[in-house]
């Protein structure tokens, strides 16, 4: 597990470069929204992710469970398939979703 562990900004910045390389996976042009502000800063993540004028719920992620498992090809191979699959369920789902 050579990545796991981390800084709560470094893990952020994994996070985000991983969700967005999920969520592009899905549809080109979604774009993660990560909020790691004051409240959440060292404990957790929201996620959001946008396609045009749409914005997904969030997604919580906890700090110590990603920078814990992020070097895990396993844990990695789930938290794909969940972002595809949560980006396909809120945002692909639209008529406004449609490639253009």
């Amino acid at each position: 597990m050579a990545f796991s562990g981390g800084s709560y900004d470094e893990v952020a910045r994994w996070l985000w470069n991983f969700l967005t390389s999920h969520a592009k996976r899905a549809h080109p042009r979604i774009e993660v929204l990560l909020d790691a502000g004051d409240e959440r800063h060292g404990t957790s993540y929201g996620v959001r992710f946008r396609l045009g004028a749409d914005v997904s719920p969030v997604m919580e992620f906890d700090y110590k469970d990603v920078a814990d498992n992020r070097g895990s090809l396993a844990w990695g191979k789930t938290l794909a398939d969940r972002t595809r699959a949560f980006v396909r369920e809120h945002l692909l789902q639209t008529a406004s979703a449609a490639p253009q």
